[in-house]
């Protein structure tokens, strides 16, 4: 009984001591953004744009209207969205790699700064990092 509570301490407590990890604390690196520029260009930009500044029926990538709708949000919900409806019609013709990359690109032209360790291509460990539309 007292093993359990113990554990229980310390699990509750190690969660507390965790530094808050945002897209202003440079979570991609610019390898992975260069790689992101070429297939946005080659997978996104008729839609989203050359500059991501959107298109008549697709939103903007880069801005302060894209950085306020996810405000808040993290960036594995970002991420979940970009998986499994772009590119539009054929989701999965790009693999979770290459979306991470242009997810890079897109944090790389929206001025998020660039930190040493590639954006994860995995959905759990994006969701630690949240958007935020202005730097802290």
């Amino acid at each position: 009984m007292v093993s359990i509570l113990i554990l229980s301490m310390l699990i509750s407590t190690s969660g507390a001591t965790q530094e808050l990890r945002t897209v202003w604390s440079g979570v991609y690196t610019a390898a992975q953004a260069a790689r992101g520029a070429a297939l946005y260009e080659r997978t996104c930009a008729e839609c989203h744009g050359p500059e991501l500044e959107g298109g008549e029926t697709a939103p903007p990538l880069a801005g302060p209207d894209f950085r306020w709708t996810w405000n808040g949000l993290s960036v594995g919900d970002l991420f979940e969205r970009l998986r499994i409806s772009m590119p539009e019609g054929r989701p999965q013709s790009l693999s979770r790699r290459e979306k991470a990359d242009i997810l890079a690109y897109m944090f790389e032209q929206n001025t998020f700064p660039i930190g040493n360790t590639e954006l994860h291509d995995r959905t759990e460990p994006l969701r630690t990092i949240r958007i935020d539309a202005v730097e802290p």
